[in-house]
């Protein structure tokens, strides 16, 4: 049962996972970290949510991932990330992976094939280029394309085609669909992998993630006793707490820092 969580209230989920010897905070980005925006490479995290997560980075044993199905490139962009950064990145919906003081570190797995997504997104554009408010973005392992700018009808009208499209050409590679966007991708990874990859990578023994679209429920479907999902907005849900936007995610992140400091003090 998914609960709704009000800002300023006590939660013992929440209490218990800012207790947890060894803590990953892992956040979606689009509609988690930032609201959703017409333009995808416009996004930017909230102010607030950025306050929050570097006070938890700045805790002992307190880790910060972004976990987005960005490209690793377009990822690093809208996050505003430097080389020197504390906070974790896992792109590709968890195919890539940057950690501090390593860099990039790709998940094992098989590569597109040569040329392949090039020959999708050249068969893919003209499509797109008749459809208003419709665009197409390159991923380094396929393609998404957004819809946040047209109408229900076209986007239905699009997606219809594309999806022709990449069931001739590449029955194989996997198709997801969340708010105004549908992807494909040569890979199989999900956003549950990026859950183990962050596991092991910080011997974990809590997890918290926060995601808003029908992806993140790979990764909420995996959380284990001792983890926290949060789901933001409406929707079916793995996750055992929901807020209803960004900003509540800004203050339940607060309290989460507030709690997770005074334990440690």
């Amino acid at each position: 049962m998914t609960r709704t969580w009000t800002p300023g209230t006590a939660d013992d989920a929440l209490t218990a996972i800012a207790t947890t010897p060894r803590l990953v905070i892992a956040l979606d980005f689009d509609g988690t970290a930032s609201p959703l925006v017409p333009d995808p490479m416009a996004a930017r995290a909230l102010p607030e949510v950025k306050v929050q997560l570097d006070r938890l980075a700045a805790l002992p044993d307190t880790f910060v991932a972004y976990v987005s199905g960005r490209s690793m490139h377009d990822l690093r962009v809208i996050t505003e990330h430097a080389d020197d950064s504390i906070v974790s990145l896992a792109g590709s919906h968890g195919a890539q992976y940057w950690f501090p003081g390593i860099g990039d570190s790709d998940a094992p797995g098989s590569s597109t094939e040569d040329g392949a997504r090039e020959e999708l997104w050249a068969a893919a554009q003209p499509i797109v280029d008749r459809y208003e408010g419709v665009g197409l973005e390159p991923k380094t392992f396929g393609m998404g394309i957004h819809t946040r700018r047209a109408t229900p009808e076209v986007e239905a009208a699009a997606f219809a085609e594309i999806d022709a499209l990449v069931a001739e050409r590449f029955p194989h590679w996997r198709r997801r669909s969340g708010h105004r966007v549908l992807e494909f991708s040569s890979r199989v990874e999900g956003k549950d992998t990026a859950m183990s990859v962050l596991r092991e990578q910080f011997d974990a023994t809590g997890i918290l993630f926060a995601g808003d679209d029908v992806t993140d429920e790979d990764a909420m479907r995996v959380l284990q006793s001792g983890d926290l999902g949060v789901r933001v907005g409406p929707g079916e849900t793995a996750a055992a707490v929901r807020v209803d936007t960004p900003q509540d995610i800004a203050a339940l992140l607060e309290a989460l820092a507030s709690e997770r400091a005074a334990g440690r003090e």
